[in-house]
């Protein structure tokens, strides 16, 4: 790979960097988030991404349209794709859809009489550990044990505020997909995926409303991701972006959680969540596998593959918690040194371990991974993800049991 762009990058990176230190700290402050926008869509090389990332990345990175406190409008662009053969023609396709119908469950059953109290030590939402407290205490940014629970309370209610709304997406996503699809058993099963991700968008709202007592808006990175996927027509980039990216990601986030939480009503609801999200990306592997690798050019591959790459780094950006770092240290800690602390945190380092170890093996399983693209993750840091097991040999049975074993903080490095 051609080292001279990454060089010139990051000498404009030090220059800019040189310029706003000269500025006053509060200033600093207030373009961080701007600079820290740019920076991302400068790394955009293919003109035909930044042309599918760059408006949504304005409205939601700039403008901040998920934040407004109104309904979100967002046309939509695909094309519905109506088979009056009914064939069966995918029978992969056909046995998740069977294993669907016997698998869907009511929310309603969920022990949702227990009490719980976001503020007992003795039935953690989260460990304590799970962000670095004591690097706090170094840095000048003391909590109280009161205000690190406070703080725990907040973290949880903003993830699964972000599990909440990425349900609405795929929600949404899904009812398109279906729409689009072009296998006909796909249909069959995309319909039982529609009613999936809406029980889901009613428990994690009924727990955040009913248990929490506190919901976040949308983060700003995973606002841009859904409305790209909203506003593309292709039926595979629905695809590759709900249910490859989104629902990957996601599966990764829900087991960590579900790893972590001694709540139990919260720990049953991610274990019923889980058996219907594995389902759902291993739907996107068997729709996209043999398309990718054998129906679209070179040209259009590659255009997907650096989508995905660029997909990748907005759900790992979407994870710095900026909603909590505004409710909590706006004004008192620079936003560097909140990244950082996020960074550092030794749980979150696992977090994002396990979303990227659901992701990666997936894209190398559609064939989005080339040799081409590999130096790009290795430079960030994602590559190692990439020889885990993809979605077809893995069971939500054999994740669970993984998840049921005990953790192993990873060091620094990972």
């Amino acid at each position: 790979m051609d080292a001279t762009p990454h060089r010139e990058k990051t000498a404009a990176k030090n220059r800019v960097a040189k310029l706003t230190s000269l500025l006053p700290a509060r200033m600093r402050e207030r373009l961080d988030p701007y600079l820290e926008t740019l920076e991302l869509l400068s790394e955009i090389r293919s003109p035909q991404v930044l042309l599918s990332l760059g408006p949504p990345g304005v409205r939601g990175l700039l403008f901040k349209r998920g934040k407004q406190g109104v309904p979100t409008q967002i046309t939509a662009h695909h094309k519905a794709h109506f088979d009056w053969g009914y064939p069966e023609d995918h029978p992969e396709m056909h046995d998740l859809f069977v294993r669907a119908k016997q698998g869907q469950w009511d929310g309603d059953s969920l022990p949702w009489h227990i009490s719980v109290d976001p503020e007992n030590p003795e039935v953690p939402l989260l460990p304590r550990d799970f962000l670095a407290m004591d690097l706090l205490k170094e840095w000048g940014y003391a909590l109280s044990r009161k205000e690190e629970q406070l703080m725990i309370h907040s973290v949880v209610s903003w993830m699964l505020s972000q599990f909440l709304h990425g349900e609405q997406g795929a929600l949404f996503a899904a009812a398109q997909v279906t729409e689009a699809v072009q296998f006909f058993d796909g249909k069959l099963y995309g319909s039982t995926q529609v009613m999936d991700e809406g029980r889901h968008v009613e428990v994690f709202s009924r727990y955040l409303d009913g248990k929490l007592g506190k919901l976040y808006h949308i983060n700003d990175n995973l606002f841009v991701i859904i409305d790209a996927l909203m506003s593309d027509g292709r039926w595979d980039m629905k695809f590759l972006g709900m249910q490859i990216m989104v629902e990957g990601l996601a599966l990764g986030a829900f087991g960590t959680l579900y790893r972590l939480t001694k709540e139990p009503l919260l720990r049953e609801l991610l274990r019923m969540v889980i058996l219907d999200e594995a389902r759902h990306v291993h739907y996107g592997v068997l729709a996209l596998r043999e398309h990718i690798t054998t129906q679209l050019s070179e040209r259009e591959r590659q255009e997907r593959e650096d989508w995905a790459f660029e997909v990748a780094l907005l759900m790992r950006n979407r994870f710095m918690a900026y909603e909590v770092y505004d409710e909590w240290f706006a004004g008192r800690m620079p936003r560097a040194v909140w990244r950082t602390f996020i960074n550092q945190s030794p749980s979150m380092r696992e977090f994002r371990h396990v979303m990227f170890n659901r992701l990666m093996p997936n894209l190398r399983e559609i064939g989005l991974l080339s040799a081409r693209i590999r130096p790009r993750y290795e430079q960030a840091g994602l590559l190692r993800y990439s020889e885990g097991v993809a979605a077809p040999e893995l069971t939500a049975q054999q994740m669970l049991r993984d998840l049921d074993t005990p953790l192993v903080v990873r060091p620094k490095s990972a």
